[in-house]
């Protein structure tokens, strides 16, 4: 079992930057941020794995930038120009297997949330 623990919410105006950090107790293959905004599907946000491509979603390319510490099992999502849509709760999720990609079922292990607000 794998905990994830996300931290780096908060509220922003439209134009600012947030990172979010992604805590995992052991090493996996893929992790990625999703997000959910009230009354929506749950959506892959982006997504790092071994074997596959990093993915974005098509609403938050040249925005946002996923990386992970491998050494220290920390992923972050660096969030820049953030607009009123892209609030959301953003969830952690990793798996241990490979070839995830933005497809939410594959990912077995997933945080609690962070909410991220943005206002205009």
């Amino acid at each position: 079992q794998v905990q994830l623990v996300e931290s780096g919410g908060g509220s922003v105006q439209a134009g600012g930057s947030l990172r979010l950090s992604c805590a995992a107790s052991a090493a996996t293959y893929c992790a990625g941020w999703f997000r959910q905004a009230p009354g929506k599907e749950r959506e892959g946000v982006a997504t790092i794995d071994s074997i596959l491509p990093t993915t974005y979603a098509d609403s938050v390319k040249g925005r946002f930038t996923i990386s992970r510490d491998n050494a220290k099992n920390i992923l972050y999502l660096q969030m820049n120009n953030l607009q009123p849509e892209d609030t959301a709760m953003y969830y952690c999720a990793a798996s241990s297997t490979l070839g995830c990609g933005p497809v939410a079922g594959r990912f077995r292990y997933w945080g609690q949330g962070t909410q991220v607000t943005v206002s205009s």
